[in-house]
């Protein structure tokens, strides 16, 4: 048997009133379309193929190059839909299509493996994924008898016994895929909207007595999204289930409900997670780290008992027992190494803060390369642009930086070399030297009272 998952992922989600397709709405960091190919591909299935249409390129884009893109370039229904990727699948006998939506990101793997096991074991040419709700209204019912599904009944045409019930579709399938195509070439357009709808297919088979099964899902797992609050919940379910698994991996987290991890995040046992964190797309944090309170962290790699805290982090690598925080500002390129320290009020770009360098507070470092052991006197800033373009700095090995300097790049610090607090440094430092520029201080001896006659006479 081959496998092919089919997403629907070709309507614009008119109800998000967003200018971006819905499919393509982040949820724990993911597109809503990503999270439906993951569950896929987890659940066995061989091939993907995508029914694009609203910003195709985009939601293309959103899917591995391995996915099989067809474009419905008419938005005539679900139906239609299915009819259009089915041009993209091996309808051999025997093969399965798995149809999904591309907005339900709260199905899970097991629950897709088992629609599918149920559908081979039954021999079935069509299985419908179903859940169960106190109130089912607006939704269609799935229709049984003898247990058997005989149909699903679209809720403005039910009657009131069939309103009764408590079972509704979810748009979720498993068809026979040499029977789905014929299906859909015999599908009607004779409704309200005028289009061509999936769930027709479920009437098709069970006139021609063919065998339709149903398998009850969770309730929760039923869950699209056509609002910015039904994003907004399924976006808290995924995050309790990402923070419940990474709790039972051995991470400890001070608050779960005010923790935020994208679905790509690492987390190694033991690392610390206070309250109120944000670790977003490619980050990992090693173990014995502390992150939080108060941290925003995205693509950055996090080392062995490190602490962050009251930061925000962007693409950027902190080494092994570094400190972070707080209000530290690290920027693209930024890398701290063992033990290095960014402090209170430090922003850093594209630059190297060498092992056991400290940083400690109120500084600018940008485009440099510090080593080890030294220090950046508070106040400090590193001139990197010229107006027209960025340049380097180098600073050795146990170089004392005083406080309130600038650094016009290009300019190189030799190692354990020193800098007089405020100075302006425009030339090379040498090994073990030390730089000051400043002018010489002096004194005007009865300034002050002076300066107070003067504006004495001027409110006269």
């Amino acid at each position: 048997m081959n496998l092919t998952a089919m997403l629907l992922a070709a309507g614009k989600g008119t109800r998000m009133k967003s200018e971006r397709a819905k499919v393509l709405a982040e949820a724990a960091g993911s597109p809503l379309v990503a999270w439906m190919y993951e569950t896929a591909i987890r659940a066995g299935a061989d091939s993907v193929v995508a029914v694009v249409g609203h910003q195709a390129d985009a939601v293309i884009d959103a899917l591995p190059d391995s996915v099989v893109a067809v474009e419905q370039t008419e938005q005539l229904g679900t139906g239609h839909a299915a009819k259009v990727g089915m041009k993209a699948v091996n309808a051999e006998p025997g093969n399965v299509v798995l149809v999904l939506p591309g907005d339900m990101p709260l199905i899970r793997e097991e629950t897709l493996e088992l629609l599918v096991d149920h559908h081979t074991k039954t021999e079935a040419v069509a299985t419908v994924l179903s859940v169960e709700l106190d109130d089912p209204s607006g939704y269609g019912r799935v229709v049984r008898s003898n247990g058997r599904v005989t149909g699903i009944v679209e809720d403005r045409d039910a009657s009131e016994t069939e309103l009764a019930i408590a079972e509704i579709n979810t748009s979720v399938y498993a068809f026979d895929a040499a029977e789905l195509g014929p299906a859909l070439d015999a599908l009607g357009n004779d409704n309200d909207q005028g289009e061509f709808y999936l769930t027709d297919v479920i009437g098709v088979f069970v006139r021609d007595g063919k065998r339709v099964e149903a398998v009850i899902a969770e309730t929760s797992e039923g869950a699209g999204v056509n609002s910015h609050r039904q994003l907004a919940d399924v976006s808290r379910q995924l995050r309790t289930r990402i923070n419940d698994y990474w709790m039972e991996q051995g991470v400890w987290m001070e608050d779960p409900e005010a923790t935020y991890i994208d679905a790509g995040v690492t987390l190694e046992p033991g690392a610390r997670i206070f309250a109120r964190v944000h670790l977003r797309g490619a980050t990992h944090v090693a173990a014995n780290a502390e992150v939080g309170p108060d941290v925003h962290i995205s693509n950055t790699s996090v080392g062995a008992g490190a602490r962050v805290w009251y930061s925000v982090i962007r693409d950027a690598d902190i080494g092994a027992g570094a400190e972070v925080g707080p209000y530290v500002s690290l920027r693209p390129g930024a890398t701290l190494q063992e033990k290095a320290k960014a402090g209170t009020f430090v922003e850093i770009k594209n630059s190297v803060v060498g092992a056991g360098s400290k940083v400690p507070h109120l500084a600018y470092i940008g485009d440099t390369d510090i080593g080890s052991g030294s220090n950046v006197g508070a106040g400090t800033i590193v001139a990197n642009y010229d107006g027209y373009k960025k340049h380097r700095t180098k600073i050795g090995d146990g170089v004392r930086i005083g406080s309130d300097n600038v650094l016009v790049a290009p300019v190189e610090l030799g190692n354990e070399s020193w800098t007089g607090a405020g100075s302006i440094i425009t030339k090379d430092v040498s090994p073990g030297a030390l730089a000051v520029s400043r002018a010489a201080q002096t004194e005007i001896q009865g300034y002050a009272a002076r300066r107070r006659a003067k504006a004495e006479r001027e409110q006269e």
